[in-house]
């Protein structure tokens, strides 16, 4: 089974996040781990998400990897390909997302595409091209803050034409709403005037199921996983996609692991609401210092009650995380934090943890690959943007979550393994 859609995600809990999307669409969704070799075929599915740790890398690197990935989406059979990055439009000041969307609309041979990261189900929503985080702009939200990509503009078009080589134009609410012939409408009025993309207005569920219907024949789609919801029912109208089948969850037995590195506010906040099980947080100056703080965790963790889940974290407050940075540089800070946290989950992994939670896009990324997963098949949501997940390490099947940071209720780490056999 050749895949229909394909997807190139910048970071691994965006990738789950659209996958997610597509699973509730009813297709069998595999999610593969930085880009295949050449000649490796794709796990049969109807949409495989290749997923990039490419949001905060150098411009070229995140172009070359997200070119890599779509040649060899392209190679499996995908018709239709989604440029996915993060419903806050998560980006580096030098902005990669602009420069591969630049390059895969190249690739593609297309002459425009949609940029949408509105996903209503966790409070993103785009009105008259301002990107909306609740009922704050992105710029007065807590993304102004991130400590990597700090988000202090709410204006898509601005921030499309300030990082792509093309101009953007609106496609508004109303145009939205009168249709896919009415946003056809708009698209070929854009081109005539030189816009090579379309930032799109969504404030709900139905507006981005009908921009769905509207890329009917693009071969590059851009934006959050919310725009994904209506690519399906595309080819399912056309008898190319078969019936709608119901995600599994992952048969992993073993011990709870949870791993957090994101100091947003909701992770934060689930980390809080799980005071009543064994926790241990990292000290950045001593793991900096040499100390063993990776193997004083491990040996802590197996010690703990087999019957709790263990929560091992390096989360914290803005300012000591500002701090922080300015101590060690900010791209040398994560990479302690990223390092210890994936050096823990690897050896708790191999000692019988094989229910494991990460939070935050970039300790997905670590400790994923750490781990050596290259596929995931796609399970049942546990919250919006968030699937349970199916890998294999060393023979034995593992269950993981990968939580971008802002996402999820306090409950959400509870929830997730109370949804587990």
């Amino acid at each position: 089974m050749a895949p229909v859609l394909g997807a190139i995600a910048d970071d691994f809990t965006g990738a789950t996040d659209l996958a997610n999307t597509w699973v509730k669409a009813g297709l069998r969704v595999v999610q593969v781990i930085g880009v295949p070799a050449p000649g490796r075929a794709a796990p049969e599915a109807d949409a495989v998400v290749v997923a990039l740790k490419s949001r905060t890398a150098p411009v070229d690197e995140a172009v070359a990897q997200s070119l890599a990935a779509l040649s060899w989406l392209r190679a499996q059979g995908a018709r239709q390909i989604l440029f996915k990055y993060c419903s806050t439009f998560d980006s580096t000041p030098q902005g990669n997302i602009g420069p591969v969307a630049d390059a895969l609309l190249a690739a593609t041979g297309g002459e425009f595409a949609l940029v949408c990261p509105a996903f209503p189900g966790t409070g993103r929503t785009v009105y008259n091209g301002y990107l909306f985080v609740g009922d704050l702009l992105l710029s007065d939200s807590s993304m102004k803050d991130h400590p990597l990509t700090p988000m202090r503009d709410a204006n898509l078009i601005r921030l499309m034409e300030a990082q792509s080589a093309h101009r953007a134009g609106l496609i508004g609410l109303d145009t939205v709403r009168a249709g896919p012939q009415a946003i056809a409408a708009r698209v070929a009025e854009l081109k005539s005037d030189g816009c090579r993309y379309g930032v799109a207005d969504a404030l709900d569920d139905d507006d981005l199921l009908t921009l769905g219907a509207a890329a009917q024949g693009h071969g590059l789609v851009t934006g959050g996983s919310g725009i994904g919801m209506g690519l399906p029912e595309n080819f399912r109208a056309r008898g190319v996609l078969g019936a709608a089948v119901a995600p599994v969850l992952p048969a992993a037995q073993g011990r709870a692991l949870i791993v957090a590195g994101s100091c947003s506010t909701a992770t934060r906040g689930q980390i809080a609401a799980a005071a009543q099980w064994p926790a241990r947080r990292l000290d950045v100056d001593r793991i900096a210092s040499g100390a063993d703080v990776v193997g004083e965790t491990v040996t802590w963790a197996r010690s703990a009650p087999a019957d709790l889940p263990v929560l091992v974290y390096a989360s914290a407050e803005p300012g000591e995380v500002a701090a922080t940075q300015a101590k060690y540089g900010t791209a040398r800070a994560g990479e302690i934090v990223e390092h210890a946290l994936s050096a823990i989950a690897t050896a708790l992994c191999d000692h019988g943890f094989t229910r494991i939670v990460v939070a935050g896009g970039e300790t997905s990324g670590a400790v994923v690959s750490a781990l050596g997963l290259r596929v995931l098949e796609i399970g049942p949501e546990i919250a919006p943007g968030v699937p349970w997940c199916a890998g294999e390490r060393g023979g034995r099947p593992l269950a993981i979550t990968l939580k971008s940071g802002n996402f999820g209720a306090p409950s959400f780490f509870a929830d997730a393994l109370e949804m587990l056999p």
